[in-house]
């Protein structure tokens, strides 16, 4: 049976509000709070979300009219309860149908806490053909660039979102339609909808483009959305004209703007430029503002974390790696035959587990208020990488079971799904203590900042052949690195970082011992 949605309560004092966007049409089938619409009230953009499963059966305003509080604002036929006649009626003529069905792809969850993404990239276009778990598109999180694959194979019909914009979880991302599925229960849905949409895309183009309908408002009422993508293209939206009510300006009505008259819109943008004296070099003194976002704004947020409840001190110190990189150079080749890549890091890692053996306090993490310390089992040690989308640094589990060997395996994985920025959510988690490699772009000596909640972490200088004595007071060339450490003053002392750098140490620059220290 059909059931009033009546329009609940949406802010302190708010007794109605504006049809920004309709988020989906009559016929159209619906999920449990999935997005209805999007009205505007006199604080800020609300989006109101189904109670129920259902289909649409009507939508009571149109995109621009004000509906009231604790009124009717679109009725639906609930699943579960007794059909419409309408539904009667049609439910035949699906069942005897086309053997295809639209379906709208829900954004599934991408990362504990991932709540909405951007997109980054859409791999496909509105009417290519795809298949399962093809690549669909690039979604940038908080926490790494993820692809979202496709569920089945079929045609994709419809991008809900634009290359910018902000998708939600659990909303839908695209809708496709799939082949050889007309038996399923959710076919007749589908097709009402499919149906519905066709009927009224017609009636509704014109109205939004209809110059005649249009309303220049010199206050720009627009909603922050359209703001953004004003900012976006340039363009001042005192000089467009707004397709609902009162003048609200819609995206599209921004697209009609720069697509229908775009001369007309050149001239106005430049237009309170003319007066300014013409230069024949380069401008001086110019900006540009964007955003912090996605990796950057998280790194963001940790480092003030990590610094303003975190008491950092540094302890430097310089280690001869001459009989390691030796070692290295005479198992490089013999690995690369078994396809793998010895690198230095997997020694550095190997070395830095064993000497947490001894020292587990530097493989322990402390509650804010600094009341208890959890020691972990697992050394989950963590590698920075600078990738494409900002420092990730994900990490290698369980180091104190794995050999060199599976160290290097993870390294060379972990640095090139970090690299594309493509790491996933599990590998980013869990870390246990960290390491930096800042010597791999330049500088000897760095105060790396803790990886919070670690208690640890060490930045690696870069590699530098400098004169040394020998043990018999010899002048020799050494390949030396430099090492900074920063601890958590609160758990860890100079002392106990100066004797755990010192174990470590003796690892590398005696690598029969490390050997040794495994077996």
């Amino acid at each position: 049976m059909s059931k009033d949605f009546i329009l609940p309560d949406i802010g302190e004092g708010i007794v109605e509000c504006e049809i920004v966007e309709w988020l989906v049409a009559e016929g159209e089938s619906v999920k449990e709070d999935q997005p209805i619409c999007d009205v505007m009230t006199d604080k800020a953009l609300v989006q109101i979300p189904a109670v129920h499963d259902g289909v649409i059966s009507k939508l009571y305003y149109a995109k621009g009219d004000i509906a009231k509080v604790h009124a009717p604002l679109f009725a639906m036929d609930v699943d579960g309860e007794a059909p419409t006649q309408s539904e009667e009626t049609q439910a035949p003529a699906v069942t005897t149908g086309s053997a295809e069905h639209l379906e709208d792809f829900i954004l599934p969850d991408i990362g504990e806490g991932i709540v909405e993404c951007e997109i980054v990239e859409w791999l496909v276009s509105e009417g290519d053909e795809i298949v399962e778990d093809q690549a669909v598109c690039d979604v940038m999180t908080d926490k790494a660039l993820v692809q979202i694959p496709a569920k089945y194979t079929g045609k994709v019909e419809k991008l809900y979102y634009q290359k910018g914009d902000i998708a939600a979880v659990h909303s839908p991302l695209f809708q496709m339609s799939i082949a050889g599925q007309s038996a399923e229960p959710d076919v007749s849905s589908a097709v009402v909808k499919a149906q519905t949409n066709a009927a009224t895309k017609p009636a509704q183009k014109p109205a939004a483009s209809s110059s005649s309908s249009k309303q220049l408002n010199k206050k720009a009422v627009a909603s922050p959305a359209v703001r953004r993508k004003a900012r976006e293209l340039d363009v001042d939206l005192t000089q467009v004209p707004g397709s609902g009510k009162n003048g609200r300006i819609y995206k599209q009505d921004i697209e009609d703007f720069l697509n229908e008259t775009p001369s007309q819109a050149v001239s106005q943008q430049a237009a309170p430029k003319a007066a300014e004296p013409v230069s024949t070099t380069a401008s001086a003194g110019g900006r540009r503002v964007e955003p912090i976002k996605g990796i950057k704004a998280a790194m963001a947020k940790q480092m003030v974390a990590s610094v303003s409840t975190i008491p950092h001190f540094t302890f430097c110190d310089e280690i001869d790696l001459t009989k390691l990189i030796a070692m290295r150079s005479e198992l490089k080749e013999q690995y690369k035959q078994q396809g793998v890549k010895l690198t230095m890091m997997p020694f550095f890692i190997k070395a830095l587990s064993l000497a947490i053996k001894q020292f587990p306090v530097l493989n322990s993490q402390v509650n804010d208020d600094c009341s208890e310390l959890t020691y972990f089992d697992d050394h989950n040690i963590g590698m920075a990488v600078d990738s494409k989308i900002g420092l990730l640094v994900p990490n290698i589990k369980s180091c104190q079971s794995k050999s060199i060997v599976d160290v290097a395996n993870e390294v060379t994985r972990l640095t090139e799904a970090a690299r594309d920025g493509r790491v996933s959510p599990d590998d980013l988690k869990g870390g246990t203590i960290s390491i930096s490699n800042i010597g791999a772009i330049g500088g000897t000596i760095a105060t790396p900042i803790i990886n919070k909640p670690e208690v640890a972490i060490v930045a690696l200088g870069k590699l530098q052949h400098l004169p040394r004595f020998d043990a018999q007071g010899n002048v020799i060339s050494a390949a030396i690195m430099q090492v900074s450490w920063s601890g958590d003053h609160r758990v860890i002392d100079g002392g106990t970082i100066a004797r755990f750098n010192n174990l470590w140490k003796s690892y590398l620059e005696d690598p029969a011992k490390m050997m040794m220290a495994m077996s």
